[in-house]
Formats: structure tokens, sequence, C-alpha cells
């Protein structure tokens, strides 16, 4: 058991009670449990949800700068990831882990490649993870079927570590690379398994327009006219472009968003219509997309670009509060991947970090709501995932930092090379 005694959780000084991987009280906690930490000069928040990541693009980080997405994909990062294998995703997930739990996240939604190699760092680092193997088959029939062979083998694989941190998830990378036929299968083993769907949707004008040239619709239209979204769980990211008739579906067919605010920026993707679909009670989530594009896992630059971009692009300082947008980054998403989690309460999931608050950007103290949103750095001091400290007084407790940097480096030469 942990205790965390007079931390600042909820709006006032408080402690609480880890049992197992569960809060189970905040108050007054008399019991002598053995571990106590001192959150006398701390702020306890929810653990950060990444919704949409691909993890080890850690090692494509400043390679491919300053370009178009269709040039960016075919010329630098496909390219790159042919040359991939399960040992250098390893190590570049290995380094992304290490960054997202420097930063406040808890649990990432992942769609990739070698997923052998993705989780056995996961294991080690000890965060929580929703991963898919990144489905491709570009409308070909025999690549079609090794790629659903290959989704479903994960999903089984996942199932049988009997590991509470990690879930299996179907990742069909996006229409424009997937054939009609395989995504109706992925809606089928989604039914099958109950797990969720995590796809790329209308990033680009170029994507949606060739869709709009093979079909006749958009995107989201050509989805929903043969049910690809019924009855099953959909995280979409992006969705940048989005018609009237594309965002009803959204909202009657109850599908999360993944809103990856800097890495549209840095693609010149566009800007998401977040303040309308944020009307409409559509749930929305904030996702970093991989380094490769962002060219961070901090979330945190995420809330605040989220706060500030759509005030900006809406001539509205009232667009998007700074409490809707840390939602985004906590609660909403454990509502878009149906996790207890999200939020510092009784029953729910441990997954939380501390925040030393002797900072000069979270002074005066009073406002601190506000600095975690417009001035925090990101850089966190504690965190606990699954009821186990991870990061103790910025220091990992199971990982060799230094090492990890070392091998990241070595696996992205022998990238290169």
């Amino acid at each position: 058991m942990i205790t965390i005694k007079n931390v600042f959780v909820n709006g006032k000084r408080q402690d609480i009670l880890i049992e197992g991987n569960k809060i189970s009280k905040i108050g007054d906690v008399k019991e002598k449990n053995d571990i106590v930490i001192d959150g006398s000069n701390m702020i306890a928040i929810p653990g950060l949800i990444n919704t949409h990541t691909h993890i080890p693009m850690t090692l494509f980080r400043g390679v491919a700068d300053d370009l178009p997405l269709m040039e960016w994909l075919n010329n630098y990062i496909w390219p790159l990831e042919a040359k991939l294998n399960e040992k250098i995703v390893y190590y570049g997930t290995l380094l992304g882990c290490v960054e997202m739990i420097k930063t406040g996240t808890t649990t990432f939604n992942d769609m990739y490649f070698y997923l052998e190699g993705i989780i056995k760092a996961v294991e080690e680092c000890g965060i929580r993870a929703f991963l898919a193997y990144g489905m491709i088959d570009l409308f070909d029939e025999e690549r079609r079927e090794k790629e659903l062979k290959k989704a479903e083998y994960y999903i089984n694989y996942i199932k049988n570590l009997k590991n509470d941190r990690i879930y299996p998830v179907l990742g069909p990378h996006a229409p424009y690379t997937c054939s009609k036929e395989l995504l109706l299968e992925v809606n089928n083993l989604a039914k099958k398994y109950n797990v969720p769907i995590h796809i790329h949707l209308n990033e680009t004008i170029d994507e949606i327009n060739t869709i709009k040239e093979k079909t006749g619709m958009v995107p989201i239209e050509y989805l929903n006219s043969f049910n690809f979204f019924d009855e099953v769980r959909v995280i979409a990211a992006h969705c940048v472009h989005l018609t009237e008739n594309e965002i009803d579906i959204i909202k009657n067919k109850n599908i999360h968003i993944s809103h990856n605010p800097i890495s549209n920026l840095k693609l010149a993707s566009g800007i998401a219509p977040i303040p309308k679909l944020l009307n409409e009670g559509i749930n929305i989530t904030l996702g970093t997309d991989g380094c490769g594009s962002n060219n961070n896992l901090n979330l945190f630059e995420e809330i605040k670009t989220t706060a500030i971009l759509h005030k900006g692009v809406n001539l509205n300082p009232t667009v998007i509060k700074a409490e809707e947008a840390f939602n985004f980054a906590t609660k909403n998403g454990a509502i878009a991947l149906g996790i207890k989690a999200g939020e510092i309460k009784e029953g729910n999931l441990a997954d939380m970090v501390l925040i030393k608050l002797d900072k000069p950007f979270l002074y005066p103290k009073e406002n601190i709501n506000s600095h975690l949103v417009y001035a925090f750095n990101g850089f966190v001091d504690y965190s606990i995932i699954n009821g186990e400290i991870v990061l103790d007084d910025g220091k990992f407790v199971n990982l060799d930092e230094d090492d990890i940097y070392e091998k990241a480096e070595n696996a992205y030469y022998n990238l290169i090379n």
C-alpha cells in the first residue's frame, strides 16, 4: 500500500491511499503503510492519456522536418520503416516510454509494427498501453490476408500475456491505404474480440480527395456506408477536415476523436473544428502523433496548444477553456479507451503523477490549475501507474535512463546506415 500525505488534490490538501492498483481512499488516512510519500509541497493530478502515438518513431525525431505529409511519408518515413526490426523498435519504444513517463503520461494508444519489441519495452517500463498492429494492405488481396492474420495474432498474443496494463487494439491505418474488404473484417474482429479500433481519418485534403475520387464519398461517409462504425468503439485520429454530414455521423456513431494539433500544424494539414465538435457533444481526446511529425511526446504541449490555438483561429478567448483542454488529456481519454482512469477518485485505477510546486512557472500557487495548462513545462516528479511507483523524485525505479539513451542512439545509427 502507498499513502500520499497532505497533497493538493481535487482542490484541497488531503491524503491518498493506494491499495493494489486502485485508489481506495481520498481524505484523512491514518493507517501506517509500507510506502509513505510526503505530498505537502506537491500537487497530484491524474496521469495523462495520449490517444494517438506511433511510439517507435522517437527514432525519427528531426529526420524529415518541414515537408508536406505525402512527401514526408513516401520519401522519408516509409523508406526508414522498411529498415526497422524488432530490436530497433524495442529501443525506440523504451525511449518513448521514458519521455512520456517523465512528462506525465501514464497511458498511451499506439499503432505500429514489430509489436513484440513494443510489448517488451512496455512491460519493462511499467506504463499502461493500448497496442495495435498497424494494417496497410494497399488494396492487394494477398497482403490483406497477411495483415488480418497478423492483427488477429497480436490480439491473442496480448490477451495471453494476462498483463493488466497492456490491451489489444485493431489498427487499420486509413481508408486510403486499406481496402473495403480489410475494413469490413476489422469491424468483425473488433466485435469478435471486444477490442477498440484505432484509425487515421480526414487528416489532409489530398487524402479526402483520393477517397472521393474512388468512392464518390468523403472518408467518414464512405466508412459509414458499409457500417464500419457499427457496434464497435472507434478512436479516430486527426479528423481535421469534416463535412456537416460527417460530424453528424461522428456524433451518432459515438466516435471518439483524437485531436493532434501540433502534428497537424507542423505538417500543414489544417486545424480540426474542435469547438464545433464539442458543441455536438462529441468526445475529444488528445494525441501527440509520432515524433517524426511533432517532434515530442509531451502531452502538456498539446494541452496548451489546444487551448490557445482554437481561441486564435475563432477570434474568441472563451473557446476551449483551461479545464476543458486538461480534461481532453485525462478523463476524456479514459472514456475513449474504456478504462476507469483520468480522474483521481476512489475506485479508479491508481494512475497519477505528482508535481513539486517549487517551480517558478507554478507561482502564484492559487492559480495552479491555470498554470498546468498555460505555464507548465511538462516534467513531473513522481509517476504512479497501476499502483506502482515508476518515477520516484525524478528518477526511474526500474530503468537505467542513461543506458536507454545510449542504446536508442545506436539504434538510430543502425537505422540510417
